[in-house]
């Protein structure tokens, strides 16, 4: 994690510039993620974004839901001064650096979403999905937009195959071998789509659901139920 730390630290002022560049169909897959959001326009809630990075889905969420209150929780300060800028025109929101992998709630939210940030757990998905379950208010959901990998060998050459060709269209071979799917090999650690439906299952999310994907991109999630013990 703290490779990656240094690799967002670096890149904070260009990220916004770079996701364009790297993900296909990146706004579709943000649009995607809010409308996982079960309220009213004007309903108060409160939701924590895991991995805010610089502050891109936070302001989309007020912008839609404008008496929204948002923890933005990212382990990059260069991310989060970034968030603190382009946020700087909207009431109730809070920050939190940390390493989300060692975060601790210290609430319970209606909504917890996060964005290309979980696939660098490792191992420890299902008991950070455990996690997020645990500080959900019942009947909150989790969606998850993230990478994923194909369900065969196949499949899996197919959406590299993909990738490689939307990235081509705005960067160089160089710099996609060398920099970006080497990056993807290291730093990575995304899973089959399969597994984490599973898993959101074996920890009780109900209503799961992939409401967005493309080859190796998905937004997908669930629901904690209204009368839940937990």
């Amino acid at each position: 994690m703290n490779t990656m730390k240094e690799h967002f630290e670096e890149e904070a002022k260009e990220f916004d510039r770079i996701v364009c560049n790297l993900i296909p169909h990146y706004e579709d897959m943000i649009n995607a993620l809010l409308s996982s959001i079960p309220f009213d326009k004007t309903q108060p809630f409160h939701t924590i974004d895991i991995g805010c990075g610089t502050g891109t889905v936070a302001k989309k969420i007020k912008e839609k839901f404008p008496n929204a209150k948002i923890t933005c929780l990212d382990f990059a300060e260069n991310m989060i001064n970034m968030a603190k800028a382009k946020l700087k025109d909207y009431e109730g929101i809070s920050y939190i650096l940390c390493d989300f992998s060692e975060y601790e709630f210290d609430k319970k939210y209606d909504v917890i979403l996060s964005s290309l940030s979980l696939h660098h757990l490792g191992k420890d998905k299902k008991p950070f999905y455990h996690k997020v379950f645990m500080n959900l208010k019942n009947g909150g959901v989790f969606y998850n937009a993230d990478v994923v990998i194909g369900s065969s060998e196949y499949l899996e050459k197919l959406y590299l195959s993909n990738w490689k060709d939307y990235m081509a269209q705005s960067l160089s071979d160089e710099e996609i071998n060398q920099k970006w799917l080497g990056r993807h090999r290291k730093d990575g650690n995304p899973e089959k789509l399969m597994f984490h439906l599973k898993s959101l299952e074996e920890v009780g999310f109900t209503d799961i659901d992939v409401i967005w994907k493309y080859y190796k991109y998905a937004v997908f999630g669930g629901r904690k139920k209204e009368d839940s013990k937990q």
